[in-house]
């Protein structure tokens, strides 16, 4: 069970954050577990990562801020290993450098900045800027997948939403390569159903008309101009 100053430290650490939010850095505590931790680390523009939302999570001992945390990544993420500890200054790997002041920001804030670095360590992996752009590129995705992420942090859901509207909206937009009977086609089948029938049956009006005009016939014609004729003939008979 976690020492009284142990849960007064994390809730007013969780305060300053809430107030003070740190830049590409998001963390709270589990609702069942204020030793819990989970966070996520937002990539650096000009970096691999950028576009990038990886998600992990902090246990803290029960004897904190006099002992370190263990630190691990959820997200695959092509720098760090998935679901180990990472070995940094401010983890428990390293008891014996550890600041008592050092707080949640300031350990995650240590751990965006080694992550942009290559340097290796315990818990790191070597991959390429293509495999790190790939991964997080794919990064939110897979985060909401995780029902423990969606619960603590839906404002990324709901950017996943809105990501998902978005490229469905521009898959729908027409093509500028398609050609212009092409996409008289795409657009002519957006047309609701009910619309496009009232297009057809108009058609089909206009054609019967057309085949009557069409379709007079060469008798009556003929008939007609005989009359003509006749009727024109019969002052000169008459003469």
């Amino acid at each position: 069970m976690a020492e009284k100053s142990c849960i007064k430290r994390l809730q007013k650490e969780y305060r300053a954050l809430c107030k003070e939010p740190v830049s590409h850095v998001v963390a709270r505590p589990s609702p069942n577990d204020i030793l819990e931790w989970h966070y996520v680390l937002e990539g650096s523009e000009g970096t691999p990562f950028a576009g990038g939302y990886y998600y992990g999570k902090i246990k803290f001992p029960s004897e904190y801020p006099y002992k370190p945390p263990g630190i691990s990544m959820t997200t695959p993420n092509g720098r760090f290993m998935t679901q180990k500890k990472i070995c940094l200054s401010m983890s428990d790997f390293h008891p014996e450098s550890w600041n008592p002041m050092w707080s949640v920001s300031s350990i995650l804030t240590g751990l965006l900045s080694f992550m942009m670095d290559n340097s290796p360590t315990t818990g790191s992996v070597n991959t390429t800027v293509a495999e790190k752009q790939r991964l997080a590129k794919s990064s939110l995705a897979f985060n909401c997948k995780n029902a423990t992420f969606r619960k603590l942090f839906p404002e990324y859901v709901e950017k996943y939403n809105q990501q998902l509207l978005s490229e469905k909206l521009a898959a729908e937009q027409v093509s500028p390569e398609l050609t212009q009977e092409e996409n008289s086609s795409l657009m002519l089948e957006r047309v609701p159903k009910s619309v496009g029938e009232d297009v057809k049956r108009v058609d089909a009006v206009q054609d019967r008309r057309k085949a009557k005009k069409e379709s007079f016939p060469t008798w009556m014609m003929f008939l007609l101009v005989s009359i003509f004729g006749i009727v024109m003939a019969l002052p000169l008979l008459q003469l």
